[in-house]
């Protein structure tokens, strides 16, 4: 790994950090991890000058490279905001295993004095250089390559489709950048062109643009990349990881998508909303063809990937017997963990899961040590209550089942083998659950089915009061809640006997062929209400759970049998199909944002087991982890650093700060 400081337009970059209120600082980059999986290998040498980084092909591709290695690092346990900064995963509140600003969002403690996951300013963590990732210098950095690569007269070793292809990358990174905060900050400026050296303040001290003419110009951006893209990567060696035209699609979708939703369409709280001049941020009458137009685009993204070979994962490459059951439960998350497969359209090689994978496995057995399975990320029993019943439906509507009080236990027989470790007592609440629930979630006598367990489906189980193998005694490494995440953990983890682990590392996939099908039902619904078409995309999702379709569970199971039939039923089924389908991904605290929903979700207790019981008895009491206070509609959008106002007197703070 190397950190090259770069001196390239050093001057303007510094004009537009003050105009943006960005601190200066020295500019580093951070290499990139070197795979057989990975083409973002390579960072520019140092460079004084723009003539030095576009007079040769290998140049210009390391600059190339430079506006990739921006790319935020999801698949990171701290950098991905969505894993810790709402509700549906806890840690620790004394910080010693893992310090997450992230976490500290989720208890109400973001500020204006250097803001929390700060991705204006870059500033996502603590300090140093790692910890850096400002976007908008991404941004200066893709306006630079694309201006350069647009000039013909620069690289002329390199032929003409090559290098359309280029900036096509470069248009769609920027857009991406913009997009990403977007979703964090509400308006943002929008920075078209590389700022001069010597442009007037009026041009250096920008402003926030509105939502509307904002998400038209990255539309337009995301439609240029798409145009210039391959509809897939040829040469898997050197060149997985880079974006194709069905990624560019499906982000524009993504994009359209958040436009369309409650938060950013007719939001009347951003009345009043406005820039210095009395320019309005928002468009507070809400329009209904913004779902036609999020529906349109995402159909799209979803016929380029399907017409390339993309589709829902199902693994087929078993080498020994086992029951439906373990092979549906591992389909389930080795769509997430297989690299490269089938339903994965966009891996981010960027960003590496081995650490993210140890922070949730759980020791499985006595030999497995605390460092090797650390199990501190921890599922709340409201993330674990989200999931549907054996039947399909939630756990509140499933009127064949009683979930009233989850304090009480159950043994588990000889019908639950293969879920629940035969004999153990657990809570009612971890049974008569779907696939999905014991492919996620790790509980206390929980089976856990991994590679290494061969034909021995019950190998492996999980004990984890507070005196057992699994259990809170460790002083730093502890799960808090009694649930662990199995999801984004590849079944081919094994350990040894002596208790050291291995875990198969994949690039994080950042888009799904699922995502967009539950986004297109979204859309297609608010357009013209629960159609047989949105029926179909959220029936292939719940299949590969081992689901039956949403008709035939609500008739059959639930307390309110026709309420697929009308839009707002079918809006709620589809909301809590994404939640459980992109549980743990990170994914589910922006959606609960767009929904506008934050303001009921996060102002509840956070609740989970008391995981320092010796037995039954102490260990299943529901104990209070955190009283979450969400203030709307401030915390909806992140504060600008109070500094970075005062060095630009054009900028306006998001509305409560």
């Amino acid at each position: 790994m190397r950190t090259i400081k770069k001196n390239i337009i050093k001057q303007g970059t510094q004009k537009l950090y003050k105009a943006l209120g960005l601190s200066a600082m020295v500019l580093c980059l951070i290499g990139l991890e070197s795979c057989e999986e990975s083409f973002l290998d390579v960072v520019p040498d140092n460079v004084v000058t723009i003539d030095q980084a576009f007079k040769l092909r290998n140049e210009a591709e390391k600059y190339l490279f430079t506006c990739y290695s921006y790319l935020p690092k999801n698949g990171d346990a701290i950098y991905n905001i969505g894993f810790l900064a709402g509700n549906e995963t806890w840690i620790a509140p004394n910080d010693a295993a893992l310090n997450s600003y992230a976490f500290d969002v989720a208890r109400g403690l973001q500020r204006v004095s250097a803001p929390y996951m700060d991705a204006w300013e870059g500033r996502y963590q603590a300090a140093g250089p790692s910890d850096l990732y400002p976007l908008f210098d991404g941004i200066r950095h893709c306006n630079v390559f694309i201006e350069n690569m647009e000039d013909r007269s620069n690289v002329p070793d390199m032929g003409e489709a090559e290098r359309l292809r280029w900036i096509a990358e470069g248009k769609f990174l920027k857009a991406y950048y913009h997009y990403y905060l977007m979703r964090m900050y509400g308006p943002i400026p929008i920075i078209r062109n590389v700022i001069p050296v010597d442009a007037p303040e009026s041009e250096i001290q920008v402003a926030r643009e509105p939502i509307d003419e904002s998400v038209d110009y990255l539309v337009t951006l995301l439609d240029e990349a798409a145009a210039g893209l391959p509809p897939q990567i040829v040469d898997t060696q050197n060149e997985l990881g880079r974006v194709t035209r069905q990624v560019a699609l499906g982000i524009k979708g993504e994009l359209l998508l958040m436009a369309a939703s409650p938060l950013f369409n007719g939001n009347t709280d951003m009345a009043g909303y406005t820039n210095n001049d009395g320019t309005p941020l928002f468009n507070t009458t809400y329009d209904p063809t913004k779902w036609q137009r999020a529906a349109t685009a995402i159909k799209d993204a979803i016929d380029v990937a399907e017409a390339n070979g993309h589709k829902i994962y199902y693994k087929n490459d078993f080498t020994f017997d086992i029951s439906e059951t373990s092979k549906t439960k591992v389909q389930i998350r080795q769509a997430l963990c297989e690299p490269f497969n089938e339903e994965v359209i966009w891996s981010n090689t960027n960003s590496r899961t081995y650490w993210l994978q140890r922070i949730c496995m759980m020791p499985l057995s006595n030999v497995v040590p605390a460092r090797e399975a650390r199990m501190i990320f921890s599922p709340t029993i409201g993330s674990a209550s989200k999931f549907y019943t054996k039947n399909g439906v939630p756990i509140e509507e499933d009127k064949t089942l009683d979930f009233s009080d989850i304090t009480k236990l159950r043994e588990a027989g000889a019908e639950d083998a293969l879920n629940i470790y035969q004999g153990y007592r657990t809570s009612i609440l971890n049974f008569d659950r779907e696939p999905r629930f014991y492919a996620d979630l790790g509980f206390d006598g929980a089976i856990f089915y991994k590679q290494d367990s061969n034909a021995d489906e019950t190998k492996f189980h999980i004990e984890s009061k507070f005196q057992d193998y699994a259990g809170s005694f460790d002083a730093f490494d502890f799960n808090i809640s009694g649930y662990f995440i199995k999801k984004v953990v590849n079944w081919e983890y094994n350990f040894n006997s002596d208790g050291g682990g291995s875990y198969k590392e994949y690039a994080w996939p950042e888009m799904r062929l699922a995502d967009l099908y539950l986004q297109y039902a979204e859309a297609l619904n608010e357009v013209s209400g629960p159609t047989a078409e949105v029926l179909e995309y959220v029936d292939a999702i719940r299949a590969r759970a081992g689901l039956e379709g949403v008709a035939t569970s609500w008739q059959n199971y639930s307390v309110s049998p026709s309420k697929y039939t009308t839009k707002e039923g079918m809006r709620e089924i589809i909301h809590r199909e994404r939640t459980i389908e992109m549980a743990y991904e990170g994914k589910n605290f922006w959606d609960i944002r767009r929904w506008k929903k934050a303001t009921r979700e996060y102002n509840a207790p956070v609740k989970g087991w008391n995981v320092f019981g010796t037995s039954e008895s102490s260990y299943y009491q529901v104990l209070t982890l955190y009283q979450q206070r969400f203030v709307s509609p401030r915390d909806y959008f992140w504060p600008i650093n109070e500094n970075t106002l005062i060095q630009n007197p054009n900028l306006v703070q998001s509305p409560g700060w």
